[in-house]
C-alpha cells in the first residue's frame, strides 16, 4: 500500500512538473525526486518481503493494510513538508523576501 501511494504521488507530481512552467518555477521537480526515491525504496522493500514470505505477501491482514496506508500518507505528507521548507528557503517568486523587507508607511 505504501508503494502504491508513493507511486501515485510521484506520477501526479511528475505530470504537474512536466505540464506546467509555474510548477517548474516552484521547484516541484524536487518533490518528484523525493517521491520517486520513496517509491524506489518501497519497491526494494516489497521485493525483499516477497522473497522472505512468498505468496503470503499478496494477502495481508486488514490491520497491516491500514498501517501501510497511514505510513504511505505520512511519507507523502513528510515529502510535502520538506518541499515547502525548500520553497520557503529558495523563495523563487520573492514573496518571503518582500514580506520581510517591506517598509512600513
Amino acid at each position: 500500500m505504501t508503494l502504491l501511494i508513493t507511486i501515485f504521488a510521484a506520477i501526479i507530481c511528475t505530470i504537474l512538473w512536466y505540464c506546467s512552467a509555474s510548477c517548474r518555477e516552484m521547484k516541484v521537480g524536487i518533490l518528484c525526486w523525493l517521491y520517486w526515491g520513496a517509491s524506489l525504496m518501497w519497491l526494494v522493500d516489497a521485493v525483499f518481503e516477497y522473497i522472505s514470505i512468498g505468496a503470503a505477501y499478496f494477502t495481508p491482514a486488514p490491520a497491516d493494510l491500514l498501517n501501510d496506508f497511514y505510513l504511505g500518507l505520512s511519507v507523502v505528507a513528510l515529502g510535502l513538508v520538506i518541499w515547502q521548507v525548500i520553497v520557503l528557503i529558495k523563495d523563487p517568486k520573492g514573496v518571503v523576501r518582500e514580506a520581510l523587507f517591506r517598509k512600513k508607511k
